[in-house]
């Protein structure tokens, strides 16, 4: 599903509304302090500048295949030239030039690798009134061929009352807002907030998406329980994982995924960036590798988030656990015929202390984060997550499993857990290993 919504982005418009920056990056060499005051000198050596903000969230649109249109204000500056240089290698068009107005820049200055100053130029007053009716024009003329219209509103003065007056209604909006509240009358298809600026309550309105930088995203949706993108591991390197996120996440839903799915989908665009120095962007082929890579352990809540979901679209969801140390051809026909039973499957690894305590330690081969993503290459493998405990009972009453199966053969009532997953309302299957 996820590989068949990626596949469909080439086909889609979409319109990106919303304030534009610079991202000029400073790198050089740190060998001496400041006489001035206890900073470092940085002899600047290399300047990249890229796209920021909405102008960002453009190109990652564009780089995913989908054609995208910028809507936009910048300077008749420096800054604004070396924007619209930036745009068009990323074959994006570039946004309205006017002389009235400032191109806002961020500028980071770096050294070993590091951000060792930060500084911004800012034009937050609103748009002149004649280049607002140029973009309002501009709306209403493509509103109606795009697929996905999106808001990227930082605050910095292009997302006036009329504007958003033009935006409101539309089928598929999707509004990435420092303040949401201000985009409620717009009544959006989707909102996405950071977890300090979000105060509109889900059954409020549309599906909001509350990201945290580095924790991933939470999605609320009224009447339903949250759900709970996993981000990948890996320390935060460079900028802009939250333009990807809009763009893939917005995306996703006009390809026609669940707001769920568009979710994860944008969590593993954004921990593509997130690895990268600078400010990036992620393609569809880098999409379609992480979606590929194997996926740490799950948390057990993340899990029961994710089973949650899975069960309210209708899917009967299957669990088995165990060791799977040295996987072998017994493990892996177990696992696929347990599969075959449901539609979901669960598997309960058991981490290094638990594992130690059902086998001798020195018998013990690999570490259960290797296990785990080992398993993780099994197509009959949906989830994973470890089992510190010495039986699963505590992860059986938490995900509630549909079917609860067990490798070795045997009678089902000889299972020690046959009784809990019979209490929970669940049958017990046991597979040969073949």
């Amino acid at each position: 599903m996820t590989e068949e919504t990626v596949r469909r982005f080439p086909g889609l418009t979409a319109v990106v509304v919303g304030d534009v920056m610079l991202d000029s990056w400073l790198q050089g060499q740190a060998s001496r302090m400041a006489q001035e005051a206890p900073v470092p000198v940085v002899s600047v050596e290399q300047i990249e500048d890229a796209p920021g903000g909405a102008a960002n969230t453009a190109a990652n649109l564009a780089a995913l295949g989908a054609r995208v249109h910028l809507l936009g204000v910048a300077g008749a500056d420096p800054a604004g030239t070396a924007l619209i240089g930036a745009l068009l290698r990323h074959e994006v068009d570039g946004p309205i030039v006017t002389r009235s107005r400032r191109t806002a820049v961020k500028r980071r200055v770096m050294s070993g690798g590091q951000i060792v100053a930060r500084y911004d130029e800012e034009d937050r007053s609103p748009i002149p009134a004649q280049v607002e009716q140029e973009l309002i024009a501009q709306i209403r003329e493509l509103a109606d061929v795009a697929h996905v219209v999106i808001v990227c509103d930082s605050g910095a003065g292009v997302c006036t009352e009329e504007v958003r007056r033009a935006l409101s209604g539309l089928p598929m909006l999707v509004v990435d807002a420092y303040d949401p509240e201000l985009w409620r009358e717009a009544e959006p298809a989707a909102v996405l907030a950071r977890h300090d600026a979000c105060d509109l309550l889900p059954d409020d309105c549309a599906p909001i998406v509350v990201t945290d930088e580095g924790d991933g995203a939470v999605l609320h949706r009224e009447g339903r329980p949250p759900h709970r993108t996993q981000p990948g591991s890996g320390d935060l390197v460079g900028a802009g994982a939250g333009d990807t996120f809009t763009a893939v996440f917005s995306l996703a839903l006009a390809a026609g995924a669940d707001p769920a799915t568009a979710a994860d989908l944008a969590q593993a665009g954004a921990d593509v960036v997130s690895r990268r120095p600078g400010t990036a962007v992620c393609d569809a082929a880098d999409l379609l590798a992480e979606l590929g890579r194997p996926r740490p352990a799950m948390p057990a809540k993340v899990l029961a988030e994710r089973v949650a979901v899975e069960r309210e679209q209708g899917r009967r969801i299957v669990f088995t656990d165990g060791c799977f140390d040295v996987l072998h051809p017994g493990h892996v026909s177990c696992l696929e015929q347990a599969r075959r039973f449901g539609d979901v499957l669960v598997v309960g690894v058991r981490d290094d202390r638990s594992a130690a305590r059902r086998k001798a330690p020195d018998r013990l081969v690999n570490t259960a984060e290797d296990r785990a993503a080992v398993l993780a290459g099994l197509g009959s493998v949906d989830y994973i997550t470890l089992i510190e405990d010495d039986t699963p009972a505590s992860l059986l009453k938490l995900i509630r499993p549909d079917v609860y199966v067990k490798g070795g053969g045997g009678h089902p009532d000889l299972l020690p857990e046959a009784r809990l997953v019979r209490e929970l309302g669940g049958e017990v299957r046991v597979v040969e290993r073949r």
